[in-house]
């Protein structure tokens, strides 16, 4: 049975330093610091690969953040992966927890989060599946 999860974050994004190989003005890579309350208690730690284009509003990104704190009362790690376009303006983001990643009291962890930024604001909701503890 599927649970649920939320409350609000923070987040801290750092450009990181262009190494001259791959990266132009249309492409970029980031550092994730987060910090999650409510229902996760917890902090973050990842990296986000951009690509921006010549259309205002149109862009895409994938990261992945390793996730540590307590979810439910339940503490350990686990990660997300994320998968985000602009269409001229339209969202599509998809925040998936990575098979297999979660451990201490979160191993077996599955689920998908949805991110809201409502006047720069932004929360989390988490629905997912966790086995019963033992």
């Amino acid at each position: 049975m599927a649970k649920h999860a939320s409350g609000p974050f923070e987040v801290k994004l750092n450009p990181q330093v262009p190494d001259g190989k791959f990266e132009d003005a249309t492409t970029g890579r980031m550092t994730i610091d987060k910090q999650f309350h409510g229902d996760l208690e917890a902090t973050s730690k990842g990296q986000m690969l951009t690509a921006m284009t010549d259309v205002k509003g149109s862009a895409g990104y994938v990261a992945i953040e390793r996730v540590t704190g307590t979810l439910h009362g339940r503490s350990g790690t686990f990660a997300l992966q994320h998968a985000g376009t602009m269409n001229r303006g339209v969202a599509q983001l998809s925040v998936t927890v990575v098979p297999d990643s979660g451990s201490g009291q979160l191993v077996g962890l599955a689920g998908k989060m949805t991110i809201n930024i409502v006047e720069g604001k932004h929360s989390y909701d988490f629905e997912y599946t966790l086995p019963e503890a033992p």
